[in-house]
């Protein structure tokens, strides 16, 4: 499976490889044509200011601006080459990658994957500017020593020896300040993520002072931001400074060797001027590489945590289209927890849910009930054991086909940027009718007339237009959305009142006599009326199941009378659901009872 993400990216450079092909061909024309400045100035030295031939002159001048022009040409095309293929290369690319950025945070949430889409713009910055374009002209920088060379021994001597002192500086920039590098990069991808993560996060910070505490562990981060990358900077200077200076010295160098060959009268004035313009040229790429070498290092960088993205995200091999589901569903000695690994917290959980059945699971905290919902719709995969879907493994069905047959309502609510009815039609092409129609099974169709363009309304970045319980009610209308045959809701009405929770029962009423499979998980006890088997869950394994009025039986005891409850009465408490703070409210509501002197107690839903 890693081979398909490393073929799909290796695939993707190699074609346009053609490219880079045509780049090095059109650099070696550039190049050559390079050679049109120092031969001008050599003819106009040698020939024709001892001649004084004005036709001369202009007969150079013309051939040397019409050459300048075409190497302008090329330059011009090589540009556009480079652009294109690095659009090229990001279309290619750019879905996989954003696949593997989603998948990538199923398995480790908050981890700042959207990263990776900012690493594939340095990478085709790189491959589209400047930096790869002095390291493609580089291998060209022999060709212009050696036409030093051809024109004294002694000057291609001096070219030769600063194009080995500006190259090992250029070396020396990339050992001094590569872990600088590194570590300023790593160091600003944690800063920007603990900054998406605060941001999300803005009106709890807001309404609890809590911004100058966030705000110190941000300035720490970025201090240590700062610190490397002035420590990278601060080395780099140093080599750039040299460099500009030992070029500059080298200017001098072969100025003065020309010189005293020309006062030997071994050279003449003109292959002075030219060994200079050859030398600079020379050195160029070699220089440039050195100005380039952070974007380089910045580059390389960036393309390794893609291919590690890329290679550590499996992507689901094309499966053979199964059937519509029915809808059994059944769990087999499931064991799972978080996909990295480190934590087991289903612990061999076995039951079977046929159409037609709404299936309750309750249980106290942390005893792995969302994360058994996630395992259910094959966002975590089990560790051991299977779920199994009309008999077969959840493996084994396609992601994309199956989610057309299944209905997720996550514990925490997100809804996406857009319209009401883009985000019940699941982003898909919209269909009017089975969007009203899954709204109003869902009970929200009315709630949804009242906003400010109906279903058009838009409702910001995670529906910060609609209030909690609003937005649980548009999430359940998504879920319900194309008569998907398995329904998972987690603690769908977590944030309903009175009114939604009244719609929520009506909804999972209808979903039962359609024949769906329904899982509901609750800690409400209202909202078991509506199903027909209970699941309790206790340290991630089953503690009892059965028929709802038998496990209600066990699990909800009545509680005593307060003593404070007067003496006109007493009143007997909700009954409760281990741990979901039954017992509180049971004695609240018998001391209330008690103290109104009511005869009959408070009996439990």
């Amino acid at each position: 499976m890693a081979k398909t993400f490393h073929s799909e990216l290796d695939r993707a450079l190699r074609a346009c490889r053609g490219a880079f092909l045509s780049i090095f061909v059109f650099s070696f024309f550039i190049n050559l044509l390079m050679f049109v400045a120092p031969l001008y100035m050599l003819q106009v030295y040698d020939r024709v200011l001892t001649s004084r031939s004005e036709p001369t002159l202009i007969g150079l001048t013309i051939l040397a601006g019409g050459l300048l022009i075409i190497m302008g040409v090329l330059e011009t095309i090589r540009s556009r080459i480079l652009v294109r293929a690095g659009a090229w290369l990001d279309g290619q690319v750019g879905t996989s990658l954003f696949s593997a950025v989603f998948r990538r945070s199923v398995v480790a949430p908050g981890g700042g994957q959207a990263q990776a889409l900012r690493d594939l713009d340095s990478v085709r910055e790189f491959l589209t500017g400047a930096g790869l374009i002095a390291f493609i002209d580089a291998p060209w920088v022999p060709l212009f020593l050696a036409a030093v060379y051809l024109l004294h021994p002694l000057l291609g001597a001096v070219a030769t020896a600063g194009a080995v002192v500006i190259f090992g500086l250029a070396l020396a920039n990339a050992l001094w300040s590569r872990e600088p590098l590194k570590g300023a990069n790593q160091a600003s991808i944690n800063a920007n993520n603990y900054v998406s993560t605060s941001v999300r996060n803005a009106e709890a910070m807001e309404a609890m002072g809590m911004m100058p505490g966030i705000l110190k562990r941000w300035k720490d981060r970025h201090r240590k931001v700062l610190a490397l990358q002035s420590q990278a900077s601060d080395r780099a200077g140093v080599i750039i400074a040299t460099s500009k200076s030992v070029r500059m010295f080298l200017q001098i160098a072969i100025l003065g060797t020309g010189a005293f060959l020309a006062i030997e009268q071994i050279v003449s004035p003109g292959v002075m001027i030219a060994a200079s313009i050859l030398m600079g040229r020379a050195l160029a790429p070699v220089e440039q590489a050195v100005s380039q070498w952070r974007n380089f290092t910045n580059a390389r960088a960036a393309y390794g945590r893609l291919r590690e993205l890329l290679l550590s995200t499996r992507m689901d091999e094309e499966r053979m289209a199964l059937p519509a589901p029915e809808g059994n569903l059944s769990a087999e000695r499931v064991v799972a927890g978080p996909p990295d690994g480190r934590t087991i917290v289903l612990r061999g959980v076995s039951f079977a849910v046929a159409p037609g059945e709404v299936l309750g699971i309750i249980g106290p905290s942390a005893a792995g009930k969302s994360t058994l919902a996630r395992v259910l719709v094959g966002v975590w995969p089990p560790a051991q054991g299977t779920v199994r879907l009309d008999g077969a493994d959840m493996a084994h069905w396609d992601k994309l086909a199956l989610g057309q047959h299944l209905g997720y309502l996550p514990q925490d609510v997100e809804l996406f940027e857009g319209t009401v009815a883009e985000n019940i039609a699941r982003f898909t092409e919209i269909d009017p009718e089975a969007v009203v129609r899954a709204a109003q099974r869902a009970g929200v169709h009315e709630m949804i007339l009242t906003l400010p363009e109906g279903y058009d309304t838009q409702i910001g970045a995670s529906g910060a237009v609609l209030s909690g319980g609003q937005r649980q009610r548009v999430a359940l209308a998504r879920a319900m959305y194309g008569e998907p045959q398995l329904l998972v809701l987690d603690e769908p009405n977590a944030n309903l009142d009175s009114e939604g929770e009244n719609a929520l029962m009506h909804a999972l009423r209808g979903l039962k006599e359609a024949g769906k499979t329904v899982i509901v998980i609750t800690h409400r006890p209202t909202l078991l009326n509506a199903v027909d088997t209970i699941l309790v869950l206790k340290g991630g394994m089953v503690d009892a199941i059965g028929p709802r009025k038998e496990i209600l039986a066990k699990v909800m005891q009545p509680k005593p009378v307060a003593q404070a409850g007067g003496a006109g009465g007493g009143g007997a408490g909700p009954r409760s659901l281990p741990g979901t703070g039954g017992q509180a409210s049971g004695q609240a509501s018998g001391q209330a009872s008690g103290q109104a002197g009511g005869q009959a107690g408070g009996v439990g839903a």
